[in-house]
């Protein structure tokens, strides 16, 4: 834990009670006592120090200040077929610590019925999930998880009104990211990355996703688990970006 975060509606004033899970954290893993200072944060809020000024029991009470403005926000939107759950957690915590703004989880012929059906779907543990990668990443902005169960629909109607030129992974295409990374000079627009299953998409949502203007890249021959492949795409994106001069997050 990096950075702990905690709502506007937990604090009052400049005081903020702090109880559970990041209480224990502090007290166990940091070893921090009162007189003592930490790294804090508000979600969707700024970034600061917090000084321990008492312990009673469980709780811990911290006097605050705000000061700093989070990592800028970024750039990718990932259009991601619902894995396995497993991979999925992996998938949505280590996506926000690369500073995805936002999850479209989707349905594909490929993806099974029952993963649509996962505990891991439920809003509290998505919500966990999402503030372990911000406190990792040492960020407060929460990302966006939406859920769409059908493909069309999705791909016909919600990616027109999304912002960002769209980039779509699938096996055995010849080009590679670096060929359709949008660039420094669309640095300020958003990138919709979309990746698939597995055995990647099928033609007729390979072709769909074409038709809304993305452009088809490959990884190489190597068929990756769908979490590694993330993870490596966002590395990439931000390499790229580095090296574009562009935004420092994903």
């Amino acid at each position: 834990m990096n950075l702990v975060l905690f709502a506007e509606n937990e604090c009052s004033g400049d005081r903020l009670m702090l109880t559970g899970r990041r209480a224990e954290h502090i007290r166990s893993v940091l070893g921090l006592e009162p007189g003592d200072t930490l790294r804090i944060g508000m979600i969707n809020g700024k970034i600061g120090r917090g000084k321990i000024i008492s312990r009673d029991g469980l709780e811990l009470e911290l006097k605050i200040r705000l000061d700093q403005d989070p990592p800028p926000p970024g750039r990718v939107e990932l259009i991601l077929a619902l894995p396995r759950p497993i991979m999925l957690q992996r998938i949505l915590k280590q996506g926000t610590v690369f500073g995805v703004r936002r999850f479209h989880l989707i349905r594909s012929a490929r993806v099974e019925k029952s993963f649509f059906h996962s505990p891991v779907l439920k809003p509290e543990k998505i919500q966990t999930l999402l503030l372990e990668g911000l406190e990792q990443a040492m960020d407060t902005r929460l990302p966006e998880v939406v859920i769409h169960h059908r493909f069309k629909p999705f791909v016909e109607d919600v990616v027109p009104t999304l912002n960002g030129q769209g980039i779509v992974a699938h096996p055995e295409i010849p080009a590679t990211l670096p060929d359709v990374y949008p660039g420094e000079a669309k640095e300020n627009s958003g990138i919709l990355l979309a990746v698939g299953p597995e055995g990647g998409w099928n033609d007729f949502e390979l072709q769909c996703f074409v038709q809304q203007g993305f452009a088809g890249f490959s990884m190489g021959r190597r068929i990756l688990h769908v979490d590694t492949a993330v993870v490596a795409l966002l590395a990439q994106l931000q390499l790229l970006a580095d090296m574009a001069g562009g935004h420092s997050e994903g």
